[in-house]
């Protein structure tokens, strides 16, 4: 008899077993278990739980999912052909492990469904066009790199660049809509685990928040798992009719869980010593987003991904730029000019937001980059201390005033229509007259919910730069008076 009441159960029913013949940190090579398959899910007599990694014959590798302390010597039994773990709208709201087990202290969960976490991505012919915007709240993204639901990608940059807050955001955002955000805080520090979970209960987004987290202080084994029970909960919420939105904050954690956990296994080493299938890895997991074209429902993927340095050149950067369909860059440089967001116009791209944009909305992207690339000219030129031309201060006034609106404080959030009307506001004044930028984005929130078509917004437009705008004295009027009154003295 065992003092494990699951594992007698499961001997009882003569599954496949086997003992713990020799463990190396997280990796466990079991005698026994002869014909298992890969990926199923084995319980020991301890109460721990393991995967199956690799089989050969009588012998068999698996990670060990809860510690690096197993005896030689102890039992092992088959739990489950393949890992599972509980999924359903009842996971909403709710903080869990890797392994679906809560670990917000509001009590135990009960679902009516499980799955693996292992899933294949759906094929071509299940999949629909991506058409529809994905709002963040934020200009500096819905304006310039637009997310569209199903799409997967990229949100690169440093350490404190402001990725954490930018994910907040979007994440507040979709209150009050029907889709759902699901947060993998992998490996991740207890500090910065208690500040996403704070924000996320200030802003009212923990509502429409499914939380897994795998800590600093948790398994190897369950900071590689994360990501992938993530996407398991998603798909079902997904597959059930609901908008999800996945963040996986981050893979470059992941990827370090991942390449250690090889180490231990004594997996020859690849391109910065990550393990070979390391592209595998990520692009198994990221091309699992998509559309459905059975219920024209979406699952967005957003891959984080750490830039020391703001290095984007590193393997890893590449690699999951390659699988994605854009990325987000925000740089440290653009932080400490205090733009913020710190998005970097110059290297961030959205390579299907315009499958989601308006005819108007393209218009007003591409202006925006010609405007800010005119400013960034006159602004290296204004550097010589030499006198600008008329055009090149408009462009550099221009630019500023943009560049105003672009910065947003943490708790700020603009809807699109917000959005388009401040910065097309901006752009037909051309920088004639001085703008009280943060008086225009409030008058916008006010008169936004009545712009419904290209004539609403030009009558709102023309409102907004009346109410708004101080005329500025031109040099060249105020050469033209003294030259009268010159010549009103002679």
């Amino acid at each position: 008899m065992f003092d494990n009441p699951k594992f007698q159960k499961l001997i009882e029913q003569d599954r496949l077993s086997g003992e713990v013949v020799s463990t190396n940190g997280f990796i466990i090579e079991v005698k026994g278990l002869r014909g298992v398959r890969l990926g199923a899910q084995v319980l020991f007599e301890d109460g721990q739980r393991g995967l199956v990694r690799e089989a050969y014959n009588d012998r068999v590798i698996l990670f060990n999912i809860d510690s690096e302390k197993i005896a030689p010597g102890t039992l092992a039994v088959v739990e489950n052909d393949m890992l599972q773990i509980p999924v359903g709208k009842e996971l909403i709201g709710r903080v869990i492990n890797p392994l679906g087990n809560p670990v917000d202290g509001k009590g135990s969960i009960r679902t009516s469904k499980r799955s693996g976490i292992f899933n294949p991505a759906p094929g071509i012919m299940a999949r629909s066009m991506l058409n529809e915007q994905l709002p963040s709240g934020v200009p500096a993204v819905d304006m310039f790199f637009p997310i569209v639901l199903g799409q997967r990608i990229a949100i690169l940059g440093d350490s404190k660049s402001g990725k954490s807050t930018l994910l907040r955001q979007l994440s507040a955002n979709q209150k009050g809509t029907d889709r759902i955000v699901i947060y993998a805080m992998i490996g991740k520090r207890k500090v910065d685990i208690e500040a996403l979970l704070n924000g996320l209960e200030t802003s009212g987004a923990m509502d429409h928040t499914i939380v897994v987290i795998a800590d600093i202080f948790d398994s190897l084994t369950q900071s590689y798992l994360a990501p992938y029970s993530a996407c398991a909960i998603a798909e079902e919420l997904w597959q059930s009719g609901r908008d999800v939105v996945v963040v996986y904050d981050d893979l470059s954690s992941h990827a370090e869980a991942y390449r250690q956990l090889s180490l231990f296994q004594e997996v020859d080493p690849g391109r910065d010593s990550y393990p070979g299938d390391m592209f595998y890895a990520h692009s198994s997991l990221l091309e699992r987003a998509g559309k459905l074209s059975s219920n024209k429902k979406t699952l967005t993927a957003l891959p984080v991904v750490i830039t020391p340095n703001d290095d984007i050149t590193s393997y890893l950067s590449t690699s999951i730029m390659s699988i994605t369909d854009g990325q987000i860059i925000l740089d440290l440089k653009t932080f400490r000019s205090g733009i913020r967001p710190a998005v970097n116009a110059g290297l961030s791209v959205s390579r299907v937001g315009g499958q989601a944009q308006t005819v108007r909305q393209k218009q007003l992207s591409g202006t925006l980059f010609q405007k800010l690339a005119a400013y960034n000219r006159a602004a290296e030129f204004s550097h010589f201390g030499s006198n600008l031309s008329k055009e090149a201060e408009t462009d550099l006034r221009l630019g500023q005033q943009l560049y105003e609106v672009l910065k947003q404080r943490p708790e700020e959030l603009y809807s699109l229509a917000e959005q388009q009307l401040v910065l097309e506001t901006v752009i037909l004044n051309n920088a004639d007259a001085d703008l009280d930028i943060a008086a225009l984005k409030q008058s916008a929130k006010e008169v936004a919910s009545k712009a419904k078509d290209d004539k609403d917004f030009d009558r709102l437009e023309e409102q907004l730069l009346k109410k708004h705008s101080h005329r500025v004295v031109e040099s060249e009027n105020e050469e033209s008076k003294q030259e009268d009154s010159a010549n009103a003295t002679t």
